[in-house]
């Protein structure tokens, strides 16, 4: 017969050394959960940051964009400004000439910038014998005329101003009661 082999006493753990097993998986299952968590405060932080920093950037391309807008809008309308400029200096120089020419050459700036704010889209309002409207008209004087409507208004000192719905200046008008 062959030779048996002792057999072997089965190892026995001793329930505290059990619980010091599960103990230590645990441990380390929480230092992975831990450092997981970390990673992801980490990257959460970091994008946080990437997004503080581009809203930065944003905010400060958006100030100077406007800033670029205002001063572009700005040479834009005091460019097509400067020829009649240029032409007052003209009249203005021009001493000898007739007073019908002068005053010709006067009637030509004047339409020249007329021209020019039309181009722009400003509008002027504030006939006689238009409907007087406090949003639109500054009334300094009243009068009582016969035989002209009432709120009418009898005569324009300064035309109003428009550009689209926006007021640049009201009419400065008399207005019949």
């Amino acid at each position: 017969m062959a030779k048996q082999e002792p057999k072997k006493k089965p190892e026995t753990v001793t329930p505290e050394e059990e619980t010091a097993e599960t103990a230590a998986a645990e441990v380390t299952e929480t230092e992975q959960k831990l450092q997981e968590l970390e990673n992801n405060l980490k990257d959460a932080n970091d994008k946080f940051l990437r997004t503080l920093a581009e809203y930065d950037n944003y905010r400060k391309r958006s100030v100077r964009e406007k800033e670029q807008a205002y001063a572009d809008s700005k040479a834009s309308v005091l460019s097509e400004i400067l020829p009649v400029l240029d032409n007052f200096e003209r009249a203005a120089g021009n001493r000898d000439a007739a007073p019908e020419d002068y005053q010709k050459g006067i009637d030509m700036i004047f339409k020249q910038f007329q021209d020019i704010l039309t181009k722009l889209g400003v509008e002027s309002f504030g006939e006689k014998g238009d409907t007087f409207d406090p949003n639109l008209h500054s009334a300094v004087m009243h009068t009582e005329e016969e035989g002209e409507p009432e709120n009418a208004i009898s005569e324009v000192f300064s035309k109003g101003y428009k550009l689209g719905d926006k007021i640049l200046r009201p009419a400065v008008v008399k207005v019949v009661n």
